[in-house]
């Protein structure tokens, strides 16, 4: 498996923000998001094996792990090494773009799908895989204009989201007032979290590692 950095932090995003989690970042991703804050992982990383990977894992004092990107599910031994972290215990997230195949990972690990808005410049256009997430599952939308907001409201009622699984709307840095969107959410109704990038506001935007 080709990783990036693995590290010890708080989670910064979704309903584990604020949590220690260990972050293991996987090289590679098939989208190039114009908004993209991990670029430096579409390359480079170094040569893992699986059991390499879990004794990082073991290295530091938590219990929550996130498999994340880049895309982690472009690696292949992904739902193996999901199966190995749960059989020791751990509580396992992943996060994707939910545009490869999610089926083969084991039930108990957390799908956070982030659902492309058009201007990410990598806009979702197959959303079936929605109709299969479980109750446990998290939907990300991350939006640069209020238009990026209605066409993810779109998206959330149009495939019954609501109550069925945790939607999560987040501000693009620099291009969404925080405000704004927490007052597009009250306004429509939807049953959302605004989704802070909490670990931007702790470290800075441009902080890697934490």
């Amino acid at each position: 498996m080709r990783v990036t950095e693995i590290f010890f932090s708080i989670q910064g995003e979704g309903t584990r923000a604020g949590l220690p989690c260990v972050f293991v970042r996987f090289t590679g991703c098939d989208l190039r998001c114009n908004y993209c804050d991990t670029a430096y992982a579409f390359t480079g990383g170094r040569e893992a094996t699986r059991e390499e990977i879990l004794a990082e894992v073991a290295r530091h004092p938590c219990r929550l792990v996130l498999l994340t990107g880049g895309e982690p599910m472009l690696q292949k031994e992904l739902p193996e090494l999901a199966r190995d972290l749960l059989g020791r215990g751990y509580e396992v997230t992943v996060e994707t773009h939910g545009q490869a195949p999610l089926d083969a990972l084991p039930d108990a690990v957390v799908r956070i799908a982030d659902v492309k808005t058009p201007e990410s410049g990598e806009p979702a256009t197959d959303l079936a895989w929605l109709e299969r997430l479980r109750p446990h599952d998290e939907v990300k939308f991350v939006v640069s204009s209020e238009a990026d907001f209605r066409w993810a409201l779109g998206v959330v009622r149009g495939h019954g989201l609501e109550g069925r699984v945790t939607v999560l709307v987040g501000p693009v840095l620099g291009r969404v007032e925080p405000a704004d969107l927490a007052r597009w959410i009250l306004e429509s109704g939807v049953r959302a979290r605004l989704n802070l990038q909490l670990h931007k506001m702790v470290w800075g935007p441009d902080a890697r590692g934490v």
